[in-house]
């Protein structure tokens, strides 16, 4: 089922997860093992992210450095398929600019289709820092919008080489969405009119960055409406747990942290997990409070900061937020 329609159909606020596949040669069963603590919250959707090749150096016996390049985290598809089949669960995995060229990702749009797999998330993606050569002759997408555009052409039936009667493909397209704008975009009105040319170019919902202000999503949401953009929008949150996150994530997610947040962390370094459990239950509370169609965690691997704070939001559980008739 699309993302859309379960929203749609959903009879309270969603809850959804994004996780991260373990590192080359890793084992699915850690990934296994955090799902089975979330499944309690009866998740409709889980997105898996995705990563190109990067760039690393090996230092030799000489004092040279030899340049690698190799995909750390690659199974994004096979672990989409793993989850689908274990739990019934939807995947939702990242499809991404960076490092792939359009040939790769409609490849791996034919595979996600094969598998019965209906819904993706177009974006950028990071710089893998290993810009691979590619064919003259073969292309990338450079910006989200690029790719979403590919997504819906398959959509409608068209591929890279003209194919006559070529199937059409049936994604459910979801996008970024930067509450405190993009680090590159000039301000946020420009910010803006590039998330409305995705959803133009047809996305078909919005998943927001990570952010611990709750007035930024408001705010955003607010402005995006006023653009014009209709589809639903789902704010993205994470749980602080370190005091390194302190600087950490903003150097990383070009975010900010906000003051009473990260005075407490440094005055108690100790008791970062919990005073992030507390910030991001309040959060969720006046997220819900406000009216969301749902909250999207971003627990990657480690999901118990996430389940101590949905057991402690002021609700009824969510174990029978979504009916699918099973």
């Amino acid at each position: 089922m699309k993302v859309v329609e379960l929203y749609d159909k959903a009879k309270e606020p969603l809850i959804s997860f994004e996780i991260i596949p373990p590192k080359r040669g890793g084992s699915i069963q850690t990934v296994f093992e955090a799902l089975d603590q979330v499944m309690q919250f009866n998740p409709p959707f889980i997105d898996v992210t995705s990563h190109a090749a990067e760039a690393y150096y090996e230092e030799l016996g000489d004092g040279s450095m030899k340049r690698h390049i190799k995909r750390k985290r690659p199974g994004t598809i096979g672990l989409c398929a793993a989850i689908k089949h274990r739990y019934n669960v939807e995947p939702v995995p990242h499809i991404i600019c960076k490092g792939f060229t359009r040939e790769e990702t409609e490849d791996a749009l034919i595979e996600l289709n094969y598998l019965g797999i209906q819904n993706v998330l177009a974006i950028r993606g990071d710089d893998p820092g290993s810009p691979k050569p590619h064919h003259k002759n073969r292309e990338t997408n450079e910006y989200a919008v690029d790719l979403v555009r590919q997504i819906r052409r398959m959509n409608n039936g068209v591929y890279l080489e003209n194919m006559l009667e070529a199937s059409k493909t049936d994604f459910c397209i979801g996008v970024g969405g930067y509450p405190e704008k993009h680090i590159e975009a000039p301000n946020m009105n420009w910010d803006l009119m590039r998330l409305k040319e995705k959803v133009e170019a047809g996305a078909d919902y919005i998943v927001t960055q990570m952010f611990f202000d709750n007035q930024y999503f408001f705010d955003f949401e607010r402005k995006c409406r006023e653009a014009g953009i209709t589809v639903p929008i789902i704010p993205g949150l994470k749980v602080i747990t370190k005091a390194n996150h302190l600087t950490m994530l903003p150097k990383i997610f070009h975010l900010n942290i906000p003051i009473p947040l990260s005075d407490e962390i440094s005055s108690n370094p100790d008791r970062a997990r919990e005073i992030g459990i507390e910030w991001c239950t309040r959060q969720c509370a006046e997220l819900l409070d406000a009216g969301v169609q749902g909250l999207h965690y971003y627990i990657m691997s480690n999901p118990s900061p996430v389940v101590e704070v949905i057991n402690r939001l002021p609700v009824s559980g969510f174990s029978n937020a979504f009916t699918t008739g099973k």
